[in-house]
């Protein structure tokens, strides 16, 4: 629930509830601010669904409100009315605990955790009471695996097998078993937050209809949605940007942003973090984060999915996280036990110390492109080793967040000493450390290196010397894309001769030295190949780590001392996850050197990183398309695929916020920063990177000076204030939402449209066209685009009709709740190369039947209005990058019954099954180039007509009218994912089951 309140308001809330204490929470859950999650902070009393008492909580789900985040602030006088209302509710809710307690399967396994001075923390599953050695060797993040199918165990959705299976990891993980999870809570941001509320609004409704209690919807775990995709870099340079960057966000998004505000008090336990606030990912690590929760005396670790793959960033505070489709997670607030593969887990050994002028930004390149080769797709990657000493948190949450880069589902690092500490800077309580502390210790999920470390089993192992890291960037094109920046230009030029690819540009030698000349606002300028035009300081995986954030001041600092200055035709932005960012910044007097070289603060949230970088300058882009420039992107972000960051950049580097300010003054990536002068000083002399890169003392020194605990409890005691504009949204108060059929933002989408209470049943494919052929690494990007809508697209054609101007189009993941406009966004990236067309690169296809080419949401429509089913052929790695559920609800609109590839991305593939889609993988060795498949066949895909008859994995055989036939995988991984195909995907499978409760 929102939170909005004035100081006296505030006094009076805390004085009821310091009454009422005996029911809702410990005396030092009291003692915080009542609107800060901490982890000692009681979940919502709804969110007693996490202990599978499920019959206690459906008698009581409607009658509870949250309790975790915040109360409804709307007055004292209504507060005191709810207070009253809950009291007798949770007195009944407590016997009934009471009770199930008792029948629990693993009963004799709760056990008290003392206190120190004399009472209890609470109570707590113990994994050490079943003296079983299988335990002892477990890798840690299995352990959390372990420890909340024990605690939910009921029989029913999570059963005592499921339990025995984790404890025998060791020899059930190879097998590829299933087992169900329960996390703790859910984590949103807007540009998934917004489909995810439109989905439950929508699946209220379909209860309605179907004679259900539409209450039934309504989350059962908390739900944290941080609004941080939306604002945009239209404003750069300027001492204003934050505030008219905002307005700017606001003008754009004020129907979603009031639409989420409803969601946050139509729904229970939601909390939504407001604009202007941070980053998602940050703000879950420095506050949202609990790493032990205690519900009402019931201690058990946190965990969290999200609808953001980089949700993987908590899994360096130890929290087990990552990131889902927004259909599974709508699954998992509801209720539903997530089905998931028993992980094999990489054990990824550190040892050693970074060297001198080396960062966490090199060191995650490094791990990204080690693991990436290693191979750890649906694996854990847990990291241990001495070298884990010399990490700091941040660090360690730097490597966390790019697991979606080298494919893991969780980069984890289990909780030790540097997590403590951590906990203490970010402002949690003493008591609140001291119970984590006391917890994990107590449950064998505390790592202490002065003691001896017992030998854990890993599926397989990795090491690294952290001496062995070098500085480096990675581009032009993947993450994973390494380049030593010792060899920075020889590598660009390569990628220049390279025919086009991932590591290519295929420009002739002779165009390779062209320069284009401009006018840029009255001044001569020019553009070469490799010549930066946006250097952007962004992204929760480094503007969450102080010593790069400080390191990147202190480089603008030399530079500007020495007279070095980016040129103006730069964009230049610094995008902060936080305010405490900014706190320390201001506080080490840096800020002032980065505005001087054009990093002014332009918001809080993830900007360039996920393609909000704004407009370029016309005469920039002008210069760049008249002349045919690679101009190049240089961003401390995680993704940098082709179209993302910008449409005029098709070269984008990945690299640390000081390497983006060297960058930005040297002004190109064509230049070797070991031998070649990045400009000339205000005395005429040459300067060289050496010149102006500070030293690990110099960082480590201003770090200690700056950053303090004080700048992140007022941060976030003020988080959930709002700013003026939010607060004064006016929002309906109805639980139904009333849709408005001219909304461009807000649609009501047709998935439950003739649903029926009885499931649909499996479907075959008979004689579908092809509407895409595509090769390797087509990401969840060029599927579904979340940056710009172009002009000339069926979106921006169907948005004009509706009087939309071009200035309002805003972007494709700002309008995720129109299912019309996002039905027209998929395929819609403009540098998306579909096989049909021969070579030609962009978002059309060839109409099979008549040859024509059109626009792939043109075509499909055509398809489906003639009746026609439609597969898509695909290479490796297919819906890589972000966990963008559109990627999937997109294709399904579209009429896509099929997706045939050489292999999956894991978080898509779970969401095409989610949809309905039917994922085939080709078998080992073949592909569509290897079958002489040219996607002009007609294609027939066999399967059972009843889901008994369909086993996970099985082999499916496909045919098509020119003769040829081949045997795909049918990747549903588990029986669960064929449930939800057999009701037409996971949604309707929700809805049945709780109209039967």
């Amino acid at each position: 629930m929102y939170i909005s309140a004035s100081s006296s308001s505030s006094s009076a809330l805390s004085s009821i509830l310091r009454a009422r204490s005996r029911l809702f929470a410990p005396s030092s859950y009291l003692s915080r601010t009542l609107a800060a999650p901490s982890s000692s902070s009681p979940p919502p009393v709804s969110g007693y669904r996490s202990l599978s008492f499920s019959s206690a909580v459906r008698s009581l789900r409607c009658s509870v409100p949250r309790w975790s985040h915040g109360v409804d602030w709307r007055s004292p006088i209504g507060l005191r009315s709810q207070i009253r209302a809950v009291a007798p509710v949770i007195e009944q809710f407590q016997r009934k605990i009471a009770t199930m307690a008792s029948e629990h399967p693993f009963k004799a396994h709760l056990t008290s955790l003392p206190k120190p001075g004399g009472g209890e923390f609470g109570k707590f599953y113990s994994l050490p009471s079943f003296n079983d050695p299988r335990i002892e060797k477990l890798p840690y993040s299995i352990r959390i695996l372990l420890e909340s199918a024990i605690r939910n165990c009921d029989n029913f959705q999570v059963k005592k097998e499921d339990v025995e299976k984790i404890i025998d990891w060791e020899n059930t993980s190879p097998n590829q078993v299933e087992i169900p999870f329960k996390p703790a809570r859910v984590l949103l941001q807007d540009f998934t937050g917004v489909p995810a509320v439109v989905d439950l609004a929508c699946m209220r409704d379909a209860m309605n209809k179907l004679g259900s209690d539409s209450n039934k919807i309504n989350p059962l775990v908390p739900v944290d949605l941080v609004i941080d995709h939306s604002v945009q870099v239209d404003v750069a340079r300027s001492e204003n940007a934050v505030q008219a960057n905002m307005d700017l966000e606001f003008q754009r998004n004020k129907e979603r942003f009031a639409f989420l505000k409803w969601g946050s008090t139509a729904f229970r336990n939601m909390l939504v973090v407001p604009p202007g606030s941070g980053i998602v990912h940050q703000v879950n690590l420095e506050y949202l984060g609990r790493v032990v929760f205690n519900t009402e005396g019931l201690l058990y670790p946190d965990s969290v999915v999200g609808t953001d793959s980089h949700t993987t960033m908590i899994d360096g505070l130890g929290v087990a996280g990552w990131g889902v489709g927004g259909i599974e997670a709508e699954a998992a607030m509801l209720g539903q036990p997530m089905s998931m593969v028993l992980p094999g887990v990489v054990g990824f050994k550190l040892s050693g110390k970074l060297h001198d002028g080396v960062t966490a930004t090199d060191l995650v390149l490094t791990v990204t492109q080690m693991l990436r080769k290693h191979g750890v797709v649906g694996k854990f990657v847990e990291f241990y080793g001495e070298g884990m000493g010399k990490l700091s948190l941040a660090d360690r949450a730097t490597i966390a967040n790019m697991s979606p880069e080298y494919g893991a589902t969780m980069g984890f690092f289990p909780v030790d000493h540097v997590t403590l500490q951590y906990l203490k800077l970010t402002g949690r309580s003493d008591e609140t450390v001291e119970m984590i502390e006391a917890y994990l210790r107590a449950n064998k999920l505390f790592v202490d290196y002065n003691e001896p470390q017992l030998e854990r089993v890993y599926s397989s192992y990795l090491q690294l010397d952290l001496a062995d890291v070098e500085p480096c960037m990675s581009g032009p094109k993947r993450p994973h894309d390494r380049v030593p920046l010792k060899e920075m230009k020889s590598d660009w030029h390569a990628c220049l001769d390279n025919k086009v690819g991932f590591k290519g540009f295929a420009i002739p030698k002779e165009e390779q030295e062209k320069v284009a000349k401009f006018s840029f606002q009255g001044q001569p300028a020019e553009l070469k190949h490799g010549s930066v035009v946006i250097a952007a300081i962004t992204s929760c995986t480094n503007t969450s780590n102080p010593s790069v954030m400080l390191g990147a001041g202190l480089v603008a600092k030399k530079a500007s001392e020495l007279g070095l200055q980016v040129k103006p035709w730069v964009k230049t932005s610094l995008a902060p996850g936080s305010g405490v960012v900014t706190k320390y910044l201001l506080q080490s007097g840096l800020q002032k050197y980065l505005n001087q070289q054009g990093f002014n603060i332009v918001g809080y949230g993830c900007t360039t990183c996920i393609g909000n970088s704004g407009d370029l300058d016309e005469s920039v882009a002008a210069a760049i398309t008249e002349n045919d420039v690679v101009a190049a992107a240089v961003l401390s972000g995680n993704r940098n695929f082709e179209g993302r960051v910008h449409p005029l950049t098709r070269a984008n580097y990945l690299a640390s916020p000081p390497l983006v300010v060297a960058y930005a003054l040297a002004g190109t990536v064509d230049i070797d920063f070991n031998k070649e002068p990045i400009g000339t000083g205000k005395d005429g002399k040459s300067i060289y990177f050496r010149d102006i890169w500070p030293t690990a003392e110099e960082i480590a020194e201003v770090v200690q000076s700056s950053v303090l605990p004080s700048m992140f409890k007022s941060t976030y005691e003020a988080i959930t204030k709002g700013n003026p504009i939010w607060n004064d949204l006016s929002v309906p108060t109805a639980t139904l939402y009333s849709w408005d059929p001219n909304s461009t933002y807000i649609h009501e989408p047709p998935y439950f449209k003739n649903m029926t209470l009885d499931p649909p049943g499996v479907h075959g494919v008979k004689d579908a066209y092809c509407l895409l052929n595509f090769g390797d690494s087509i990401t969840t990007d060029h599927i579904s685009p979340a940056g710009s809508i172009h002009k000339d697209s069926p979106a921006a054609k169907y948005l004009i009709e509706r009087g939309v101007g071009r200035k309002d189009f805003n972007s494709y993941g700002s309008r995720r709740g129109n299912d019309e406009v996002m039905a027209r966004g998929t395929f819609a990236n403009i540098r998306i190369v579909n096989k049909l067309l021969n070579g030609e690169v962009g978002p059309k296809t060839v109409h099979v039947p008549t040859g024509e080419k059109l626009s792939v949401f043109d075509a499909a429509m055509r398809y489906k209005t003639a009746g026609q089913d439609t597969i898509i052929l695909a290479g490796a790695e297919y819906g890589s990058g972000s966990s963008r559920d559109w990627a999937a609800k997109g294709p399904m609109l579209l009429g896509v019954k099929a997706v045939i590839a050489k292999s999956f991305e894991r978080i898509h593939r779970s969401n095409l099954v989610g949809m309905g889609i039917v994922p085939l993988c080709f078998k080992a060795g073949e592909d569509a180039d290897t079958l002489g498949l040219t996607g002009h066949e007609r294609y027939t895909i066999d399967l059972p007509n009843n889901v008994s008859d369909i086993r996970p994995g099985q082999d499916v055989t496909v045919t098509t009218d020119s003769g040829k036939s081949f045997t795909c995988i049918a990747r549903f991984d588990t029986e669960v994912e064929l449930a939800y195909f057999n009701h037409g995907g996971i949604l309707p499978y929700v809805i049945r089951n709780l109209t039967k409760q």
